[in-house]
């Protein structure tokens, strides 16, 4: 879960506004302190508005994306790959991810989403637009909507499966557990998960660097959090990190996709 050059630079650069396509379901909101003005609270079915679920009732699942636009996205996939290409290697991550959430148990599936949603997603998904700010502000925002417990993802793992997410959201995943903790190769992290999802306990993590993993894995016991580790996977970031990944996951449209535009290079 990194951020471009293109993010690290970014400011007060308001995102587009998300809107429904696919019949996904576009949350409409006054504005909110740190959310954009489609978030609003997503309150578990049955529970108080001022409430908050107990673990095991049911878990939010967060996929925190961005639009694959061509220059916006995959920025270090560029060379070898044109921006266009690298836009269409991001376009087929994300889709591979949002098809993977389809397939785990999840009280609602949200995309938190820079950008405008397209033909790539697929019915079932509420749609928020990000928030602006840094990545950390980013992601505690979309934690701070949530209302029960909450497991977010980004896009750069395509490889995941519902086998990987299982043990945190099976019936007991949230039993003697305040935080998943997933791992990334490069010392970030793809996943995370909290039973009472607090966005203090994000912002302020230095994000993008090589110990943001280390150091929001710390932040979580500093807090006394319990936690536990879901497997270490690989970001696509680079050329290499796209073999490697294709090659964990021969089936999926991120490994097809790629095949096709190396020979095409190849040609």
């Amino acid at each position: 879960m990194n951020a471009t050059p293109h993010e690290r630079r970014r400011t007060n650069a308001a995102p587009g506004r998300a809107r429904a396509a696919n019949a996904a379901e576009v949350r409409s909101a006054p504005e909110r302190p740190g959310l954009g003005p489609e978030t609003t609270p997503w309150p578990v079915a049955g529970a108080d508005a001022g409430s908050r679920a107990a673990p095991g009732e049911g878990t939010t699942l967060l996929i925190i994306a961005k639009e694959p636009v061509p220059g916006r996205v995959k920025t270090r996939l560029t060379p070898p790959y044109t921006s266009t290409e690298a836009a269409a290697l991001a376009e087929a991550s994300l889709t591979d991810t949002l098809h993977a959430v389809l397939a785990m148990p999840a009280l609602r599936r949200v995309l938190v989403l820079d950008g405008r949603p397209g033909p790539w997603l697929p019915p079932g998904f509420t749609v928020v637009r990000q928030c602006d700010g840094g990545l950390d502000e980013r992601l505690a925002a979309a934690f701070a909507a949530c209302r029960g417990a909450a497991l977010l993802i980004g896009m750069d793992t395509p490889q995941v499966t519902p086998a990987l997410l299982a043990p945190a959201l099976g019936a007991d995943g949230w039993h003697d557990c305040d935080a998943w903790f997933g791992p990334a190769a490069d010392g970030g992290f793809w996943a995370l998960g909290l039973a009472n999802p607090d966005p203090e306990l994000l912002r302020g993590v230095p994000m993008s660097t090589a110990a943001t993993g280390a150091a929001q894995r710390r932040r979580l016991t500093d807090a006394g959090l319990r936690v536990r580790d879901l497997p270490v996977l690989r970001d696509v970031d680079t050329a290499r990190d796209a073999e490697r990944v294709a090659a964990e996951a021969p089936g999926g449209r991120f490994a097809r996709t790629l095949a096709r535009l190396s020979r095409t290079g190849a040609g």
